[in-house]
């Protein structure tokens, strides 16, 4: 089993370009998965995990509703966004800047195989950094992300989570807001969720900015400890 990830960090990309991307790295590992198969071996699969920043963007799960965009596409160009529907888990979400994507992109098989647990410890990475800060994040109960204020009129999400997996192999992953405009979120009914708000760990710690690559440090040290992984720079 290779614990191995391959660690990139792409920056301030488009979002199709990046789920172009995901695709290819995703295929790559599920082709050597069934030439292993195949052949009878025992190849090493490889794993990803992809950090990246979009521009304005909504997107919509394959299970979600289109009517929880607010917006029509005259007033999409007006805010600058754009609109996917996507093939992962989850209804509506949005990305864009000031907001820390990450991707991982893993044969489970090199880990353990239970989507559940899968999603489980990827909040549980949030919930330990949010900690450093000062901050308690929970789990809501059927709802799938990190929350404050859990089973309060005050409840809010900080970070929206949204997965594909096929043999085994995921894609897609998490969005949490470090420095987020949060006005883009009052064009959707985030995940699908009404009467529930939304926050930014800026806005939480009653700052101007957070240190994104700080945050990022914290994530991949609690990922390593939680998928006993290591990670490898491309």
């Amino acid at each position: 089993m290779n614990k191995q990830i391959e660690l990139q960090d792409l920056g301030h990309k488009d979002y199709q370009e990046t789920w172009d991307y995901q695709e290819q790295l995703f295929k790559g590992i599920v082709d050597a998965k069934i030439k292993n198969r195949r052949d009878d071996t025992d190849d090493n699969t490889s794993n990803y995990f992809l950090f990246v920043e979009h521009p304005h963007v909504y997107t919509l799960g394959k299970s979600g509703d289109l009517s929880n965009l607010l917006l029509n596409e005259r007033q999409l160009t007006e805010k600058g966004a754009t609109f996917y529907k996507i093939n992962r888990g989850g209804d509506i979400t949005y990305h864009g800047p000031g907001q820390i994507v990450g991707y991982p992109i893993l044969d489970l098989e090199n880990f353990f195989t239970d989507i559940h647990k899968y999603l489980r410890f990827l909040e549980e990475m949030i919930i330990l950094t949010l900690a450093e800060y000062g901050l308690k994040a929970e789990r809501s109960p059927g709802e799938t992300g990190v929350w404050l204020d859990v089973g309060t009129p005050f409840a809010r999400k900080i970070c929206a989570m949204g997965v594909r997996a096929s043999r085994w192999v995921t894609m897609h992953g998490f969005a949490l807001n470090v420095n987020a405009d949060l006005g883009y979120f009052d064009h959707i009914i985030p995940c699908g969720i009404r009467g529930k708000a939304v926050t930014s760990l800026h806005v939480e710690l009653g700052k101007a900015t957070v240190n994104e690559a700080d945050v990022k440090g914290k994530l991949l040290k609690h990922f390593t400890n939680l998928f006993n992984a290591e990670f490898v720079k491309s």
